[in-house]
């Protein structure tokens, strides 16, 4: 069944990168990747039959990968001095038909793995697209064009609970690997959060409310996102729960505000942050907005679970 689902990153980006940039918010450029690992050993499961070619590239003004059908993980370790044995499973945004790898990925890694948190930045399974980029940038101009008018619906309609599987499950499998692996990475397999925007944000919340607890993560930050498709049944036991948006962001804040009261409806005290301005997509973008300050906020709640201490 299709609901009419609200677009995620894609509207917000393609208006808003190009108008700011890339400029990001206090990123260490010199911390570098210690390693990138393939999520499974041989073909994703179910994509043995894939047959579209990951694109690496520069469009909408951003850098971007789409057509993704071998998922990976690239890991990001703080100095040993400073590690505090928290790591956060990044999941970039982007529709499910490509990601913004750096301003919600790599930028994100950086800025937590310089204040001593082991970061993973979690390339999924996307949506097949055109290979050819005109081909590809003429579709999401007309999917999105409902979105990106003024005084549009903000709507289009996706299936979001069949395009966000193949994500959801690579998510699942980043936890496993993090916690596998967490001797070597330095991590503690009992303090593995996740942190997905806007599609990820999808992704974040479908580890977040699986129903086998030992799967979820210890801590989850669904950020300018949530379900978009149809809201699942709330589980108990949920680990603590950050939320963030714009208040300007006419693409996730009616999804958001709905998971907010689902949660908080299910006895559940999650903690929010509704910025004045920010609009959609802001990840490390510095706008001059308040939601520039989404990471610091997000930084001290880490600090007042006692996450964030060597």
């Amino acid at each position: 069944m299709k609901h009419c689902a609200t677009i995620t990153i894609l509207a917000g980006m393609i208006g808003s990168m190009s108008a700011f940039g890339q400029s990001t918010s206090a990123v260490d450029a010199s911390i570098q990747p210690r390693t990138t690992i393939n999520l499974y050993p041989g073909a994703a499961p179910g994509f043995e039959q894939a047959h579209q070619k990951e694109k690496d590239e520069a469009l909408f003004g951003v850098h971007i990968v789409r057509n993704v059908v071998s998922p990976t993980l690239t890991v990001y370790l703080p100095n040993g001095a400073q590690a505090t044995g928290t790591g956060v499973i990044i999941a970039p945004g982007g529709a499910f038909m490509m990601l913004s790898i750096d301003s919600e990925g790599h930028d994100v890694a950086r800025w937590l793995a310089a204040r001593g948190i082991a970061a993973f930045v979690l390339k999924y399974r996307l949506s097949e697209t055109p290979d050819d980029d005109t081909q590809f940038q003429q579709k999401m101009t007309e999917l999105l064009s409902p979105a990106m008018t003024p005084g549009g619906d903000h709507h289009v309609n996706l299936d979001f609970d069949t395009i966000a599987k193949p994500g959801i499950a690579d998510g699942l499998q980043a936890i496993r690997l993090v916690r596998e692996h967490a001797a070597e990475w330095g991590v503690d397999p009992a303090k593995v959060g996740f942190l997905g925007f806007s599609a990820g944000a999808m992704v974040a919340t479908g580890v977040l409310l699986q129903r086998d607890a030992a799967a979820r993560p210890n801590f989850d930050a669904p950020i300018y996102g949530a379900p978009f498709g149809a809201l699942p049944a709330i589980p108990s036991n949920l680990p603590p729960i950050f939320l963030a948006y714009a208040a300007d962001d006419p693409i996730a804040a009616a999804p958001v505000t709905q998971f907010y009261r689902a949660l908080t409806a299910a006895g559940y005290k999650p903690e929010l942050h509704v910025f004045s301005a920010g609009n959609h997509g802001f990840g490390m973008r510095r706008q001059g907005t308040s939601s520039d300050h989404w990471i610091d906020e997000f930084y001290f709640w880490l600090q007042a679970l006692k996450l964030a201490r060597p």
